[in-house]
This record gives C-alpha cells, sequence and structure tokens, in this order.
C-alpha cells in the first residue's frame, strides 16, 4: 500500500481512493484506476529502440490511426459500422463511407461524405493538418525557431484554397473570416471545445518540452476554447514522456496528470477507470459485444449541438469525451498501436480526433518499426511525409551521430 501511495504521490487525492484510520494508522485505499495505472504502467519499456524511432512513430501512428477511421469518421451508429464490415473488426484502409453508400450519419449534421475527394488510404482533416504542419515546418529546416503563426498562416490559406479535400470546419471557417476581418494573430480562433491535435511532426523539430507545448498550442490558432488547449498540452506532454522517459503510455499519462490541473485529473480518471472496467473479465461490459462503444458513451453526458439529433458526448468532438475517450484506448490495448487503432475507428463518431492522441502516443511508445507494412504501404501520405520527415534537425542529427538515445 505505502508503494502505492508513494507513486501516486499521496498529497494528490487524484488516482487514490479513500484515507481512513485504522487504529493509530492511517491508511490510503487506491481507486480502482490506481490500480489498473500501476499494472499498466510497470509493464515492459518502449518497444521502440530509439528516440529517432520514437519520433517517427509519433507521426505515422498519427497518420496510420486518423486514415483508419476516414470511412467511419462521423458514422455514430456502431453497430452500423460493424455490420457494413461483414461483422469483422476493420483491417484495411476505408474511403469515406465505404460499403455504407458512400456516406456517414453525423449526428445533427445529416448524412454526406465529410471528405469529399479523399480515397482509401487517404487523411481526414485531422491528419491533412499533421501533413500540413510538417510540410510548413519542412521549409525552415535549416533554421529552426520557434512556432510563429503569421508564418504559418499563409500556408494555411493557400492549402484550404487550393487541394483541401475535407470537410472544412466551424473554427477554420471562423478564422478564415477573422483574418479577413485584420484580426491580431494572437486573438484568432473560436471557442470550440473540440480537440484538434496538428503537431505529431513537431517531435522531429524541437526537442525541448515547453517549446514543444508552444508549438502545439500555435497549430491549434483556430480554437481558444479552454478545455480544448488543456488537452492540447496534455497530450504533447505525454507523447514528450514517452519519447524521452522511455515509459509506458499510462505511466507517461499519470505522471503529467499528477502535474495538471483538476479538470485533465477528472478526465484521465474517468478514461482509466473505464478502460480496467471494460478489461475486467467478472464484469458486464467485459461481455458487451460493442464494449468499447458503450464505455465511450458512458463517460458523457447529452449534447444538444443546436440540431436535432442529441448525442452522447463521449463519441462526438467536444474534448471532454475525446480525451477520456482516447486515455481508454490508449490505456485498453498499449500493447499494439494498430489494434488500439482498429478499435478506435470501429467505434465512429468523431473517432478522427481521438485518433491522433491514440496514434500519436502509442506509436511514439511502439515506433515506426512496429506499424505492419500493409499499413505502410497502403497509407499514401506515407512516402511524401517519410521524405519531409527525415530532413527535421533531429531525425538528421541521428543520422548524422548514429542512431541517438539521448539529446
Amino acid at each position: 500500500m505505502a508503494v502505492i501511495a508513494n507513486v501516486l504521490r499521496s498529497s494528490h487525492r487524484l488516482l487514490l481512493g479513500r484515507t481512513f484510520s485504522s487504529g493509530s494508522m492511517r491508511v490510503t485505499t487506491p481507486s480502482i484506476a490506481g490500480i489498473a495505472l500501476l499494472a499498466r504502467g510497470f509493464q515492459a519499456a518502449a518497444a521502440a529502440d530509439t528516440i529517432d524511432d520514437s519520433i517517427r512513430g509519433a507521426y505515422f501512428g498519427a497518420l496510420v490511426a486518423d486514415a483508419l477511421c476516414l470511412g467511419s469518421h462521423y458514422e455514430y451508429d456502431a453497430a452500423k459500422i460493424k455490420e457494413a464490415y461483414d461483422g469483422e473488426v476493420i483491417d484495411e484502409y476505408m474511403a469515406p463511407g465505404e460499403r455504407m453508400g458512400g456516406e456517414t450519419h453525423g449526428v445533427g449534421w445529416g448524412a454526406r461524405n465529410y471528405h469529399p475527394g479523399t480515397v482509401k488510404g487517404d487523411q481526414t482533416d485531422y491528419g491533412e493538418y499533421n501533413v500540413l504542419v510538417l510540410e510548413h515546418l519542412s521549409r525552415s529546416v535549416d533554421d529552426p525557431h520557434p512556432f510563429d503563426v503569421s508564418e504559418f498562416i499563409p500556408v494555411w490559406q493557400q492549402r484550404l484554397s487550393n487541394g483541401w479535400k475535407q470537410w472544412t470546419c466551424t473554427q477554420t471557417k471562423q478564422t478564415q473570416q477573422q483574418i479577413q476581418q485584420g484580426v491580431p494573430t494572437d486573438e484568432l480562433g473560436g471557442n470550440s471545445n473540440a480537440m484538434a491535435l496538428r503537431y505529431a511532426s513537431i517531435f522531429a523539430y524541437y526537442n525541448n518540452q515547453e517549446q514543444l507545448v508552444d508549438a502545439a498550442r500555435k497549430t491549434m490558432f483556430t480554437h481558444r476554447e479552454r478545455t480544448a488547449i488543456l488537452a492540447n498540452e496534455f497530450f504533447a506532454r505525454v507523447t514528450y514522456q514517452v519519447i524521452y522517459r522511455k515509459v509506458t503510455p499510462t505511466k507517461a499519462i499519470q505522471d503529467v496528470a499528477l502535474k495538471s490541473g483538476r479538470w485533465i485529473q477528472s478526465k484521465v480518471i474517468q478514461g482509466l477507470e473505464k478502460a480496467d472496467e471494460a478489461d475486467n473479465p467478472d464484469g458486464q461490459l467485459f461481455k458487451e459485444e460493442f464494449a468499447d462503444d458503450l464505455a465511450l458513451t458512458s463517460m458523457a453526458r447529452l449534447w444538444e449541438v443546436g440540431k436535432s439529433e442529441p448525442i452522447k458526448v463521449g463519441k462526438a468532438s467536444p474534448t471532454e469525451g475525446t480525451l477520456p475517450g482516447a486515455v481508454y484506448f490508449i490505456a485498453k490495448y498499449q500493447d499494439s498501436l494498430i489494434d488500439a487503432a482498429k478499435a478506435n475507428a470501429m467505434v465512429g463518431g468523431d473517432n478522427a480526433s481521438r485518433a491522433i492522441a491514440i496514434g500519436m502516443v502509442l506509436g511514439a511508445y511502439h515506433g515506426a518499426k512496429g506499424i505492419p507494412e500493409k499499413f505502410k504501404n497502403g497509407l499514401n501520405q506515407w512516402n511524401h511525409s517519410e521524405a519531409l520527415l527525415e530532413t527535421f534537425p533531429l531525425l538528421r542529427a541521428g543520422k548524422a551521430h548514429g542512431n541517438h538515445t539521448e539529446l
């Protein structure tokens, strides 16, 4: 018991349970999440054998997980997804709405193709944003410097007007209007609480944690809402811990959560406890056919979204659902990036938002070498991205000095 209290830092009641008196002793009982986290957190060290491989894994893990969601992105009926895939778990990239009539049903928004112009192996808008940031940073690899939103905006505007094959989110549209109106760069963005992680490539560009967090925040310049910003920073720090401290994802999640505010802590508890519940063979959730789907919706409130069909936010875009949902998949499927990515795709909803966090963290843990050839070969952005990523300062330095394990 003392070990548990020490590891989880007993000054925090976040991941610990209740403290009670027993004679002259005060004993702290661990919460379900505390026990689950310890069990997961002390598994084997990272599968990636070098920092270089972890860095590559963070980027390509995000893209692979995102591309697996293209077929079912914004379809909120998990049973419909499974039926469309002949009762099997997805095992290949799919075009938008493939096997579902070419459309997915975004609850409150209607059925449509949310990614017109894309084909199997392409990215959703979440993945496309990560490619765009990669392309932008590749232009300054010989002069690395802090991320500058004013430098990024022209690149962003060019892509949106030429070759953007995606649904354009409300915040992107609003920010475009703000720029036309002359709104200062540091005041851009709307109040959406959607989690939009766009920075999987920055781990090859910066190795200072605070510079990473700063760049991560600035890539999400279209969003200003507090919880979205908190989640953005949280997953940047978690990925950094996995890459440089070589700890398991759940250990990294624990360590970052313990240094975070109450809101982040509460969402981490949700995700870890639910992963533990889903893994318990004696529990009801473990026995359910759609256990992952039920896990996510059970962590969420109803969301009216001002439309005709209220939905559970656990599967939708708001960070209050996507953050614990991503933590759930990372913890439950920690041993396999691909299993986590597949399971997330099968749940549907805004699975692509969760996919970037899941793929980035587990990709950093398992490394790019852990991605099966079929998912490398089928990813349309792999060759283009790889050519650019290898020019980034940290990977280029690794080649010049051997496969480094420290920076």
